[in-house]
């Protein structure tokens, strides 16, 4: 029996399907985020963890906005450790564990967890059911010049850019939709605190626009490690000039003829800043750094901060990326 959570007005398969989960078997994951950190159990429904459900999120990022919208009403697990690249990942036999015993299972969707594929079919024929983050936003389209074709990073089902987190607006659509998914799936009443959160993630996005309006617009242009800030620069008027690995999956590679390209890109639009981030290789970032003379600037894109909050990782990438281009 399968399950997939979809949205209301359009799923990947055309149709909307609402089973519920029938049983849960055991797991113990470790806990890898201080915000979402719940002691290990016997499997939901435990006299350890009060019978409260498990849900089990593929990467910290959004691990921290899950958890802020179901408070102490679920146990909130994350695969992922903080700063791993999900184009890279791969999944223990805990893990696969963890997604199979699962009461809800929240992944990013259009296929950034490609190590999760098989451990979220087998979960689902199971009776897991799943909820794609990229099912409830407006998925940003490639454009030319940005990232590759859709036929290049999975099936045509899959087209569209999956780095929608570094969008406070994106993020709240999201939360939006596991309101609902939440309250269908395992009776959870989130709707005060997802009315709240949604709220801050509006302020978020005031917050960030102000930031950047302190930035020349002559300067708003981003060389990225891979097409990872599209959804960011879409929302707050930056243009992409290029990229490192001129793909949306940090495994990509670039050829000479990309990086010769890339390094006009960067002359003609007067780029002095090239951002890193995980996954970047760091040979090739250095070698176009010195070819155009430009400043290698880490960005933290996939690594919660101490504090483990979303709003302040939005924060510390904009102060990052305003603070670098201002120099």
């Amino acid at each position: 029996m399968i399950l997939r959570i979809i949205s209301e007005t359009e799923g990947r398969d055309g149709h909307r399907r609402n089973r519920r989960l029938l049983g849960a078997g055991t797991s113990c994951l470790l806990l890898v985020v201080a915000l979402v950190t719940a002691a290990c159990s016997t499997g939901p429904g435990s006299a350890g963890d009060g019978g409260r459900p498990v849900i089990v999120v593929s990467y910290p990022v959004l691990a921290a906005v899950v958890a802020e919208v179901v408070g102490d009403q679920a146990q909130v697990r994350v695969l992922m450790g903080n700063g791993a690249d999900p184009h890279d990942w791969s999944p223990s036999a805990k893990d696969i564990a963890a997604v199979r015993n699962a009461d809800l299972v929240v992944v990013n969707g259009l296929d950034l967890e490609e190590g999760l594929h098989d451990a979220l079919a087998e979960a689902e024929a199971a009776g897991v059911p799943v909820f794609e983050a990229t099912d409830h936003l407006t998925v940003r389209s490639l454009e030319r010049g940005d990232g590759v074709p859709a036929k290049d990073h999975g099936d045509e089902r899959h087209g569209g850019d999956p780095h929608f987190w570094v969008d406070p607006v994106s993020m709240s659509s999201v939360v939006g939709g596991l309101a609902t998914t939440l309250a269908d799936e395992l009776g959870l009443d989130v709707t005060a605190r997802a009315t709240e959160v949604r709220a801050g993630l509006a302020t978020l996005d005031e917050q960030t626009r102000t930031k950047v309006a302190t930035l020349a617009e002559t300067r708003r242009k981003l060389v990225t490690g891979h097409e990872s800030l599209g959804y960011f620069a879409d929302r707050y008027g930056f243009e992409q000039i290029g990229a490192v690995v001129p793909s949306l999956s940090s495994q990509a590679e670039s050829s000479a003829a990309q990086l010769a390209e890339l390094d006009e890109q960067i002359r003609r639009a007067g780029v002095s800043v090239v951002f890193t981030e995980i996954g970047t290789p760091a040979a090739v970032a250095k070698a176009v750094a010195r070819e155009t003379d430009a400043t290698l600037v880490p960005l933290a894109t996939l690594t919660l901060p101490a504090d483990g909050k979303y709003r302040t990782f939005i924060a510390e990438l904009a102060d990052r990326i305003v603070a670098a281009l201002s120099a």
